[in-house]
């Protein structure tokens, strides 16, 4: 590159930097507002007396320096771009000096950590373009620790200047979770912005992952693999792969004074309350949070001239550790011998070719799978050994040694169908490569390969042998593995990449059959005609605002005509002759209630009243609203009409009805989708009668009237996964069920049982049921959680094997 073109890289990788700085700043003033709208409405909550005090003490503390704080991190923010905020130049020899980090800083990394490790999980593709594309323009081989695009920097300096202005450690995490509201999207879209700035200025415009993968002579696929021969385009890619940090060092070793051992802690995303699932969230941290601890107890710090120097071996409990000064709170790519990589993809390929009897032939029996798992599981021990003996420092030891533990713990789940159990074996070895080169397996939930196997096993523990056998889902289980076999070198992006492709696949292998597109279908319409209801509600109230309207009318409108209007759209299209019709009626009814002080709008009432009392009950009885409470509707109606005789108010304008009639002949046009959740009419009767299709297959758990569930656990409800299983205990008969499927807006949930069974089941429903233990995980833990469990639970025993 000539000096003049360095230059202006330089200048262009600047500018990159003042744009994401700019775009960032503009998101602190509004953070603030919304942490102090929060602590508003947390201090007008009524609770117990402790809990109040704390909530005003809360209030008026954030009051006091809400102001101190934003402007100390404008000014951080803003200068950081030539000087990054909180970086002190070391000396060289302070670079390799040991020290003792306090209670203080620890807490306070811990809890930038967490909210950097949020936005690094959320913009995890873009920011790995980010950095190429910079590393590409400034010639280095990773960005800077201090680095304002580092979702590290930002998250160090809002928590840091939070300090500063005299507000505590306590009160960030109370509110923690609107800053990640607010600030993650922000931070997202500005690497989104930067990423295109770049593209635009004809840098790196295609980043293909292919380029970055490289193989050795042992590394190819084989014993039986027969996966595609290119990496299938990413979904988040437009159609080109795009690497991760981790193929980031084609050269070699990563030479970036980041590079840190497998065990160095980054901070856990601790999550507090007191549901089930956050529960079981902080029970997983706690567990890799033992791991780590046991581990830093016994290899201690590495040399720091050590290719994969152990920087950090502090625990997480914010008391004093031995760090390198140079560490940051959150785990880093590490350098990773390519000798010792080369062995590891020797062992991958030589298992590989050794499990390929495993496939051949027929099914084997139950005695002769046994035996054949054993086998794999004494081939996979004994090649963990041999690379055991030769990793090239105590932190590879003790990852070699752990991974295979875990992978021990796996194979011997029977829950597992055995043909899944031979596909899940060959991961060991990529796990292992993964585990190596990038700490954060050890320390996230959220890592691409713990998501993967998860996922995987969530799924299939739930089926028996038979039906996993030849099946859809084994292949997609085994095209899995064998496209990560594939790209040895791509770190956790291929992970990524097949997770995503694994979760499509689930939905649509889980919805497969006729019986459940039906009932798809169905809960689809209940939903949309709810929703459309919820519309056009919101789109008749603001028509009458300010007219003159009898509260009878406007009730019947809102609550009788808006649902008409609805189930016509859905059934005969918006457009369609009979809802145009029906549309029409509304403000026909508008004009007929309001007051007729002449005697030819009399005259004219009169005229039209049958046709449009006739109409009127077609729409009643489309919505099922029939007899009795039919005939009291028009009555109410007919008495209103009467009324307006005799009123002496204004007449309403025939402009204004004209306009009515106007805008609710093209109602779609002004609605919006985002109504919020109402009550379906969900049973199969008013499936039946709504939608006029026959719902006997549907077994419907209908919200209950009054049945308010908790913050929380509707939370929960919302973050299901699909393909897990759960035992449901429905009108006191327990079953197991799959959580098959999720309506568009969130409302509806399907679950299928084994014996063909479904039920769909509403939100709110839902969330009850998981607070009254109706519904409940069929696993409480997921299987590398447990798999982690199994393997310090040996190493407790017998803590000399993590490095023997």
């Amino acid at each position: 590159m000539s000096t003049a073109r360095s230059a202006s890289s330089l200048q262009l990788a600047r500018e990159t930097r003042e744009r994401f700085v700019r775009a960032t700043e503009g998101v602190i003033v509004p953070l603030a507002q919304a942490i102090r709208d929060r602590l508003t409405q947390q201090a007008s909550e009524i609770g117990s007396a402790r809990a109040m005090q704390e909530s005003r003490d809360d209030f008026v503390a954030f009051q006091g320096q809400a102001s101190q704080w934003v402007s100390l991190a404008q000014a951080g923010w803003r200068k950081s771009v030539d000087a990054p905020a909180g970086a002190v130049p070391a000396a060289p020899a302070a670079k390799l000096r040991l020290e003792l980090i306090g209670d203080d800083a620890m807490e306070s990394s811990i809890l930038s950590s967490r909210l950097a490790q949020l936005i690094h999980d959320k913009a995890s593709f873009e920011l790995s373009d980010l950095r190429l594309r910079i590393q590409f323009l400034e010639g280095t081989a990773e960005l800077d620790a201090h680095d304002v695009l580092r979702p590290e920097t930002l998250a160090r300096l809002l928590v840091d200047q939070w300090l500063a202005a005299g507000l505590s450690r306590a009160l960030w995490a109370r509110v923690q979770d609107t800053v990640q509201q607010q600030l993650v999207g922000v931070v997202v879209k500005a690497y989104e912005d930067a990423n295109a700035f770049l593209v635009s200025q004809g840098v790196m415009p295609e980043i293909d992952l292919k380029s970055f993968v490289r193989r050795t002579g042992s590394s190819t696929t084989g014993g039986g693999a027969t996966g595609p021969a290119t990496m299938p385009a990413s979904p988040h890619a437009g159609g080109a792969m795009r690497p991760a940090g981790a193929v980031q060092r084609q050269g070699g070793a990563d030479t970036s004074p980041q590079a840190r051992g497998a065990f160095a802690p980054s901070a856990p995303a601790f999550t507090t309350g007191g549901s089930p699932l956050l529960a079981a969230r902080q029970r997983a941290q706690t567990a890799l949070l033992s791991l780590k601890r046991f581990v830093a107890a016994r290899i201690g710090a590495e040399t720091p001239a050590s290719p994969s120097a152990s920087m950090t071996t502090t625990g997480m409990d914010g008391h004093a550790a031995v760090a390198g000064s140079g560490a940051t709170g959150a785990a880093a790519p590490r350098a990773v011998s390519q000798t010792f990589a080369g062995m590891i993809a020797e062992a991958e390929a030589a298992y590989r070719a050794a499990a390929t009897q495993y496939m051949q032939g027929s099914v084997p029996g139950a005695a002769e799978q046994a035996t054949l798992i054993q086998q794999a599981s004494v081939d996979l021990r004994r090649r963990s050994a041999e690379l055991k003996k030769k990793a090239p420092t105590t932190a590879d030891k003790a990852t070699v040694e752990i991974v295979a533990l875990m992978f021990q713990a796996i194979l011997a789940e029977e829950r597992i169908p055995f043909s899944a159990r031979v596909w899940f074996a060959r991961l060991q070895m990529p796990v292992l490569r993964v585990a190596i080169a990038e700490p954060e397996f050890f320390g996230t939930l959220q890592h691409p390969a713990r998501m993967l196997i998860d996922r995987m096993g969530s799924c299939v523990m739930g089926f028996d042998a038979a039906a996993i056998s030849g099946s859809a889902l084994e292949g997609e289980i085994r095209r899995v593995v064998q496209v990560i076999e594939q790209y040895p070198e791509t770190g956790q992006r291929v992970f990524k990449l097949v997770f995503d492709e694994f979760v499509a696949f689930l939905n649509r292998y889980l919805t497969q059959s006729d019986a459940t597109q039906r009932v798809m279908s169905v809960a689809q319409q209940v939903e949309q005609k709810e929703t459309m209801a919820i519309q056009y509600t919101i789109e008749l109230r603001k028509m009458l605002n300010d007219m003159p309207v009898r509260e009878e009318i406007r009730e019947f409108l809102f609550k009788v005509w808006a649902e008409v209007l609805a189930i016509a759209a859905l059934r005969y299209g918006a457009q369609g002759e009979q809802t145009v019709m029906l549309k029409r009626v509304a403000s026909e009814l508008v004009w007929a209630a309001s007051a007729k002080p002449n005697r030819a709008d009399r005259a004219r009432v009169i005229q039209d009243l049958p046709q449009l009392l006739q109409r009127l009950r077609l729409g009643m009885n489309l919505l099922g609203i029939i007899d009795e409470p039919q005939e009291a509707h028009i009555k109410a109606i007919g008495a209103t009409l009467s009324d307006a005789f005799l009123s002496k108010t204004e007449a309403i304008p025939a402009a204004k009805i004209e306009a009515m009639a106007e805008r609710l002949a093209h109602l779609e046009d002004f609605v919006t989708d985002d109504g919020g959740a109402s009550s379906l009419p969900l049973d199969a009767t008013s499936i039946e009668l709504l939608l006029g299709v026959d719902a006997a297959s549907i077994e419907v758990v209908a919200d209950t009237v009054g049945g308010v569930p908790a913050e929380d656990m509707l939370a929960w409800a919302h973050e299901l996964e699909v393909g897990n299983w759960f035992m449901l205990d429905h009108n006191d008969r327990v079953s197991q069920v799959q959580f098959v499927w999720r309506s568009d807006r969130k409302q509806l949930h399907l679950f299928a049982s084994a014996d063909g069974r479904s039920f769909l089941i509403q939100v709110g429903r839902l969330a009850n049921y998981l607070q009254a233990g109706l519904l409940v995980p069929a696993e409480e833990e997921t299987l590398t959680v447990r798999a982690t469990r199994e393997a310090l639970a040996k190493l407790d025993a017998n803590p000399e094997r993590l490095l023997n």
